[in-house]
């Protein structure tokens, strides 16, 4: 995908859930994680044992995907370290709805 062009149908919840589940798997497969269940409650500390280094690994595949509309780093800025800890792939999906919304993609 390139993201400098428009995208239909992108602020659909479930589409970003499965544009997000396909970027985790990529990134799991890097510790031979590959046939995981990820839904909306699905935790990155807990369920998926992500590092704040896999953080980084997310937020530039976020960038590759979705391009400028999506800023992780600056979603992740605004939240207190327990509620990182506890971050589900729910609340990531609803800031990118949120983000694809506001920047006009729908």
């Amino acid at each position: 995908m390139n993201p400098t062009e428009p995208t239909t149908g992108y602020a659909d919840e479930e589409a970003v859930l499965a544009d997000i589940r396909a970027l985790l798997l990529t990134l799991l497969e890097e510790y031979g994680e590959e046939d995981l269940e990820i839904g909306m409650n699905t935790t990155f500390n807990r369920d998926l044992e992500l590092e704040s280094i896999d953080l980084v690994t997310l937020a530039g595949l976020l960038k590759e995907h979705y391009g400028s509309r999506v800023n992780f780093a600056e979603f992740l800025a605004g939240m207190e370290f327990e509620e990182i800890i506890e971050l589900t792939v729910g609340r990531l999906v609803e800031h990118v709805v949120q983000s694809l919304k506001a920047a006009g993609t729908s």
